[in-house]
């Protein structure tokens, strides 16, 4: 099969590689019909973190289970399945308070399972499913169309994780938001407030086209300041006060402090941009404005079937988040493109 390798920085080929096969009694073999670059993808591709061997890249994907191991009751050859971005097993205690992205039994895409056997990773042709029952999704549709197969796709990772700050900050009808950030992860974090019923909601964003799909997505206005400027503009375009909730998917110590600065006393911060480069917070000023903070890393398993559901109803669309799209074999160019923010995401076709 055809397979994404990264090999270090900004070298990323696809690859002749095995095809996998079962090996362990949990396991499924899905064939996968779409997957895409994710931003974290690019903290490897850039040199924030070491590649010290050549290794599969990827973790989300949708397609149709192949072959199932004999412990696999739920799952049938020709299922069409959603990849959450990470392995869980659904039966310890964290799984068990919805906290699978800490699962006890945890293993990442192009990683090695428990039992040290690897695992593909999501840019291929085929992945091996380690506790295929727990981890995959089931959708009730045989053969979903590129339109909808690419909405599925996001409930993967980008969806559920915009979701998740939402779900951390208590996002619902009639509170205002903020979003920081204008990433594929933030453009869902504006369709997710707005699923809960938010108003209004505020995008920062730079960047017209990615802009352009925030107001789509139900953005009322759009901040193009940053720090204290922002703040003020925040305050003005809420009539005086500041924002209920800020929901902060980026990342970074600037992007933290912005949230701050956005967030009224008694407020909200969800996060979920994994830190990078030093997010130290201030807690004196936490304290002094009684803000809660909550989010990290989503359980994209916890919150698949509900967001599936309103995929499937037609109400929910996040597939639009996907700006461009390559064949699998393109899948170097995809990461020069997203690496120079000439596209939000890039869906690859096997």
């Amino acid at each position: 099969m055809r397979a994404t390798i990264i090999h270090g920085p900004g070298d990323v080929r696809v690859e002749d590689r095995q095809e996998p096969e079962i090996k362990r009694p949990g396991d499924a073999v899905v064939k996968v019909a779409a997957s895409c670059v994710c931003g974290s993808d690019l903290w490897p591709y850039r040199g924030a973190f070491r590649t010290p061997r050549p290794r599969p890249i990827g973790h989300e994907f949708v397609g149709v289970v192949q072959d199932v191991g004999p412990d696999v009751a739920a799952l049938a050859p020709g299922d069409f399945v959603v990849a959450p971005f990470l392995v869980s097993c659904g039966q310890c205690p964290r799984c068990r308070n919805g906290v699978t992205a800490a699962c006890g039994y945890l293993a990442s895409w192009g990683g090695t399972d428990e039992a040290g056997f690897a695992i593909d990773g999501g840019q291929g042709q085929y992945v091996r499913v380690p506790r295929a029952e727990s981890t995959l999704v089931k959708v009730p549709v045989a053969e979903p169309d590129r339109e909808l197969a690419a909405s599925l796709l996001t409930l993967s990772d980008v969806m559920a994780t915009g979701h998740h700050p939402a779900v951390a900050a208590r996002v619902g009808p009639g509170r205002s938001v903020v979003v920081v950030g204008d990433g594929a992860v933030g453009l869902c974090a504006v369709l997710a407030a707005k699923r809960l019923g938010a108003g209004p909601v505020i995008a920062m964003s730079r960047h017209a086209d990615r802009q352009a799909l925030a107001r789509e997505f139900g953005a009322a206005a759009i901040v193009e300041e940053r720090g204290p400027a922002a703040a003020a503009q925040v305050r003005g375009l809420l009539g005086g006060v500041l924002a209920d909730a800020v929901l902060e998917c980026v990342g970074t110590r600037e992007a933290m402090e912005q949230a701050v600065a956005c967030v009224r006393p008694g407020g909200n911060i969800g996060f979920v941009g994994s830190p990078s480069g030093g997010s130290e917070l201030n807690v004196r000023e936490l304290f002094n404005k009684n803000i809660t903070i909550g989010g990290g890393l989503a359980p994209a398993r916890t919150y698949i079937p509900e967001l599936l559901e309103d995929v499937l109803a037609g109400t929910l669309d996040p597939g639009r988040v996907f700006d461009v799209e390559m064949p699998l074999e393109s899948a170097p160019a995809a990461y020069r493109a997203m690496d120079e923010r000439r596209a939000v995401k890039v869906l690859l076709r096997p």
